[in-house]
């Protein structure tokens, strides 16, 4: 495979002859899903599915995605579920109105879908492929996330500015927490102690204690950052996270445990999402307003370079080894492939239009 002029060789991992891996890319305006072949890096096929899937997600246990389609505005929706192994729809599940965001439990078992217009989230059966439960929200949740333990679902109400928080396995109710203008996409730690939620159209990330050991459910406190933080993300081992603020160009790092704000960074032009090494040492941060990801040392605390990508940079992805990043580039409609060992452009593959989410699927054949 020949190599971009300027940089040394480097050779791609070997793969075994059964290996499959593929990044699957939303692309909203297009009505598709572009499928990379991550092996051969390059594009697969690009597939139908529903009117303006905007969300995706990959099963846990089995070889199939998931794929969330918005539908018309003011319209049912509806999830796509791709057979990873044929790359082609396998069956498609209807949805309420303007379902925006898709999690799946560590079973494969239950995907939970935040209908915006509907007010509520739909808990899907995987296997079964039908909707086995709907759980009344608050207005336009934004995004719907299971802890990792399995007992709490987080729901982000954008257009009520609040939190609800979802007994998972009974289905009921527990608590809501308001004040938090433009509830964004939460994050939950590793041990399922505490969510934290952007108020991304506010200046303040709000941090709830979940119910354990007999303890309620409980507001921590209401942490200041900069303008419009739009993105949490969490290093993997939970100890701290990272804030974009899109309004203020900067990022903020949190100490998870203490909730301390250490300070903000100087990011790129509208940064809107980040994402963590495997080993907790580098942040990536997708800068919407350039054509720039910004690279920033955990470590270090600074910036120590970026990489030129395609115009509006929106999501991101790692491959499984962590030896490639995906950007999906929402103007230029493409996606560039760096190499994260060299922090370097490799090639730039084209998408649909409007892309605008991605997620990335290893798995062995038979």
């Amino acid at each position: 495979m020949a190599l971009l002029a300027g940089c040394k060789p480097h050779p791609f991992p070997q793969y075994p002859s059964n290996y499959r891996e593929y990044a699957y890319v939303t692309n909203g305006g297009s009505n598709t899903v572009t499928i990379l072949d991550v092996v051969n890096v390059r594009v697969d096929r690009e597939i139908a599915v529903g009117q303006h899937p905007v969300a995706v997600a990959a099963s846990p246990t089995r070889n199939e995605v998931y794929v969330v389609n918005s539908g018309m505005q003011g319209g049912s929706g509806s999830l796509s579920v791709i057979d990873a192994e044929r790359n082609a729809v396998a069956a498609t599940i209807p949805l309420h109105r303007d379902p925006v965001s898709i999690d799946v439990d560590s079973d494969g078992e239950l995907a939970y879908v935040a209908d915006s217009g509907s007010n509520s989230v739909s808990v899907i059966n995987l296997k079964a492929r039908r909707e086995v439960a709907q759980l009344g929200a608050g207005e336009q949740p934004d995004a719907a996330v299971l802890s990792p333990d399995g007992k709490t679902l987080v729901v982000a109400n954008r257009g009520g500015n609040s939190v609800s928080l979802f007994d998972a396995r009974a289905g009921k109710l527990r608590a809501v927490f308001e004040g938090c203008p433009g509830a964004g996409e939460p994050v939950v730690l590793p041990d399922s102690s505490k969510t934290f939620v952007p108020c991304t159209t506010g200046h303040q990330v709000m941090v709830v204690g979940l119910a354990r050991s007999g303890q309620p459910d409980r507001l921590e406190t209401l942490m200041d950052m900069g303008h419009a933080p739009v993105n949490l993300a969490l290093k993997p081992d939970g100890g701290e996270l990272f804030v974009s603020n899109a309004g203020s160009d900067t990022i903020s790092e949190v100490v998870t445990s203490t909730a301390d704000v250490g300070g903000a960074y100087m990011m790129g032009d509208e940064p809107v999402r980040g994402l963590v090494s495997s080993d907790n040492s580098l942040l990536y941060v997708a800068n919407r307003r350039s054509q720039y990801v910004t690279i920033y040392s955990i470590d270090d605390g600074r910036r120590i370079g970026s990489v030129h990508v395609g115009d509006g940079p929106s999501a991101l992805a790692f491959s499984a080894n962590g030896y490639l990043l995906f950007v999906v580039d929402s103007r230029s409609g493409d996606v560039a492939v760096v190499r994260t060992a060299l922090r370097s452009l490799f090639t730039l593959l084209p998408a649909g239009r409007d892309p605008n989410a991605i997620v990335d699927k290893a798995f062995t054949v038979k």
